[in-house]
């Protein structure tokens, strides 16, 4: 009998976690438009250049299957795909299980998820090589892939390389940090990047292999940080 009440309980969670998501998601706009979402409106970045975050992910699955994404493509929770409420749509972008260490590449096609302090709502299968699943969510790294993303920065010197540690969407946390490498000797910047995110950077360094040999030692302080190149 108490088997039969947790697992009741677990289905009854399951399905109000999906009828939250499901009506919430009525209304979305596909594309790059804003969009208002239960009273609170949504601005689709036009670039995914530099984009980092760390927050929690959930996935969602078999209640969606088949259904349409807000990109018009038919929902797979099988493909490595996933939904963010401003990504463009098209991005890849790593994964990275922050306890664990496992990464994957999903695509975003979809919006959400629409629930307080969860940033990524992966398919199944991006779940599963995550090794989530029997949680159902995990503290995750966000972070777009391509080329070295370029950094537009006003007075940053063209051709040159940072190393960024950090991107936050409240200024006073981004000059915490900052403040932190300054009284440590680095040299640094903090700028607001054309995502709406502010910038935290360390540099600049005149070569890609001279960031890129410095990377390893800073890594150590700030395991997050990656090389971008100024425009």
């Amino acid at each position: 009998m108490n088997r039969l009440i947790i697992v009741c309980c677990l289905v009854a969670a399951l399905l109000a976690g999906c009828a939250q998501r499901q009506a919430s998601y009525k209304g979305g706009k596909a594309g790059s438009k804003p969009y208002t979402i239960a009273g609170k409106t949504y601005y689709p970045l036009q670039s995914a250049h530099s984009f980092v975050e760390e927050g929690i992910a959930s996935w969602y699955g078999p209640g969606f299957h088949g259904k349409a994404t807000a990109s018009g493509e038919t929902y797979n929770q099988y493909a490595m795909t996933a939904a963010h409420k401003i990504l463009p749509l098209g991005t890849t972008v790593r994964v990275t299980h922050l306890e664990s260490g496992k990464s994957a590449l999903v695509r975003i096609n979809d919006r959400g998820p629409f629930v307080d302090n969860r940033v990524i709502d992966l398919s199944r299968a991006a779940a599963t090589r995550l090794d989530m699943m029997g949680k159902g969510t995990a503290r995750v790294r966000v972070q777009s892939i391509g080329d070295v993303p370029k950094s537009t920065a006003s007075g940053s010197v063209k051709g040159s390389y940072y190393i960024q540690v950090g991107s936050f969407s409240q200024k006073e946390n981004a000059r915490k940090l900052a403040n932190v490498l300054e009284n440590a000797g680095q040299r640094g910047r903090l700028f607001q990047g054309r995502n709406k995110m502010w910038i935290v950077q360390i540099g600049p360094w005149p070569e890609s292999g001279l960031a890129q040999k410095a990377l390893p030692a800073l890594q150590t302080i700030y395991p997050h940080g990656f090389v971008v190149r100024a425009d």
